[in-house]
């Protein structure tokens, strides 16, 4: 496939999408005042899966992501957007190959949420999918939760509510690849869980290549396919949830002491930053806080449908 290929099929029209990766990176590096933000970089990144990219602070998580979608150009290695150099993808092309969701969304003037989302119809404008604009809004919106928001104007919303509107419009714009730089940061539990729904059913259901920036550890755990952690510019380590993210490996790059626990009521992972006890007061009144104390390892008790709890659904689906 060639840069100059038109016509790419929407999201919601990919049937057996291919097992080739859609975007791949090749010993990528940055460098900003002598700093290697980004260093020697292998990804690809495949339809159908979710990608979820963690680590610390100044890891070069944003980095990278903005490197994956050509945004920034790295001083080393090359970047391919289906497998075309990704430089050589004129905006309206790759904006039709591929939606962006950076972590803060500024709007200067007072649009209203649905002209928003529709500015993601925008790489269309000129094709004949032009004609499902109101159907592709309309869902983009109920998928984001703020249909009744429909014509409040953007700065009177709230953070939660104005990451939510972005999101619709990434997904009006109906992309085959997304890349997310922390969609959850500003979202109650509620949301976050809806957002990261979302993602999986884009993967799982319309064959788009999704790969988000988190920070929460337990919904990259739960909704990846593949974990990417970054540390210092490089890749520390990469694959599946249960095999990458493990206490040794968190608590080393996050500096931080991390426990992973099997979750009791399935198959998830519970990770838990180790947390400091109340502070003790020594004789020269400074206060220093007191570690706490490793818990010992416990067997957990087999669960049946009378020990849930009413929150968890009994095997038979339905909740207490």
């Amino acid at each position: 496939m060639t840069a100059t290929s038109a016509n790419m099929p929407m999201v919601d029209r990919l049937e057996n999408p291919p097992t080739e990766p859609v975007v791949q990176a090749r010993n990528v590096g940055v460098v900003r005042s002598a700093r290697h933000l980004l260093a020697d970089i292998d990804l690809d990144v495949r339809t159908g899966e979710v990608i979820a990219v963690v680590g610390p602070n100044g890891a070069g998580k944003s980095t990278l992501l903005s490197v994956l979608a050509g945004d920034l150009h790295p001083d080393r290695g090359e970047v391919t957007l289906f497998g075309a150099p990704i430089r050589s993808w004129n905006a309206g092309d790759a904006a039709r190959r591929r939606a962006v969701l950076p972590q803060q969304v500024t709007v200067s003037f007072p649009f209203t949420v649905q002209e928003i989302v529709a500015m993601g119809r925008a790489p269309w404008a000129r094709t004949p999918h032009r004609s499902d604009d109101a159907n592709v809004i309309l869902r983009a919106m109920e998928q984001a939760d703020i249909t009744t928001l429909a014509d409040r104007t953007f700065p009177t919303l709230s953070g939660g509510e104005k990451a939510r509107v972005a999101l619709a419009r990434v997904l009006a714009q109906q992309a085959p690849v997304l890349l997310l730089d922390e969609p959850t940061a500003a979202l109650d539990i509620r949301h976050q869980e809806l957002v990261l729904g979302v993602a999986r059913h884009q993967a799982d259901k319309m064959g788009a290549a999704v790969v988000a920036v988190l920070h929460d550890l337990g919904l990259a755990a739960a909704y990846a396919d593949r974990i990417v952690v970054l540390h210092a510019g490089r890749i520390a380590a990469t694959g599946p949830p249960s095999e990458v993210l493990t206490s040794e490996l968190l608590s080393d790059v996050y500096q931080h002491p991390v426990d992973v626990l099997p979750h009791p009521h399935g198959r998830e992972l519970l990770i838990l930053p180790r947390r400091w006890m109340a502070p003790s007061r020594d004789v020269n009144g400074v206060t220093t806080p007191k570690p706490a104390t490793t818990p010992k390892p416990t067997t957990p008790k087999p669960t049946t449908p009378d020990s849930l709890p009413s929150v968890y659904p009994t095997p038979g689906g339905t909740t207490p």
